[in-house]
């Protein structure tokens, strides 16, 4: 089995029954990450595994700080002994050092976690960042008003998003960069 299939089935597991809008934004996540194949290779298994986990943090069994991308990182390295790249793209996915500022866990997250490769990086933020709650593809813009609405102007993950919308616009149009470089007609 490879990485990406037993992250499919650990989120599953964690997240179906408890949160079914979660498990379904995730799948959505897994299936956009699947599509970046032509831009990632090699490194296509792990970024759709990322996928799959990037949001058991959410899990009620694993929440300790709040913070998802922190207790799902944590989890996957304590209990699962998971790869470090592996992990450390669910502790840092989009652009998470904005809300580890708001959350006074910046410094926290930093030590625990070392960052990954930027390009992985901004995969997964594109993943997520076009995919909306129920798992269907959208624009950026689209996705970063929904959360906005979702939470209100005042939460600390409204505040986050709007600090961190500049890195997840630009994550996402480098990977619409490398995707259009690698279609038929593009520049690659």
């Amino acid at each position: 089995m490879g990485q990406a299939e037993w992250a499919r089935d650990l989120a599953k597991e964690l997240l179906e029954q408890p949160l079914p809008r979660r498990w379904a934004h995730t799948q959505g996540v897994a299936a956009r990450a699947e599509s970046l194949a032509p831009i990632l290779g090699q490194e296509s298994d792990l970024l759709t595994a990322s996928a799959w986990l990037h949001d058991i943090g959410y899990a009620p069994p694993l929440v300790d700080t709040g913070f998802h991308p922190l207790d799902g990182a944590r989890y996957l390295r304590e209990v699962h002994q998971a790869d470090d790249k592996l992990v450390r793209l669910v502790a840092h996915h989009s652009c998470a050092v904005y809300e580890a500022t708001e959350r006074g866990l910046l410094d926290v997250l930093n030590e625990e976690f070392d960052r990954e490769r930027p390009e992985l990086v901004e995969a997964l933020t594109y993943c997520d960042m076009t995919t909306s709650p129920d798992g269907l593809p959208l624009e950026v813009d689209v996705r970063l008003a929904e959360i906005h609405s979702r939470y209100g102007p005042e939460h600390l993950v409204s505040r986050s998003i709007a600090n961190a919308t500049p890195c997840i616009t630009s994550a996402v149009r480098a990977v619409q960069v490398a995707l259009a470089d690698v279609r038929p007609g593009g520049a690659g």
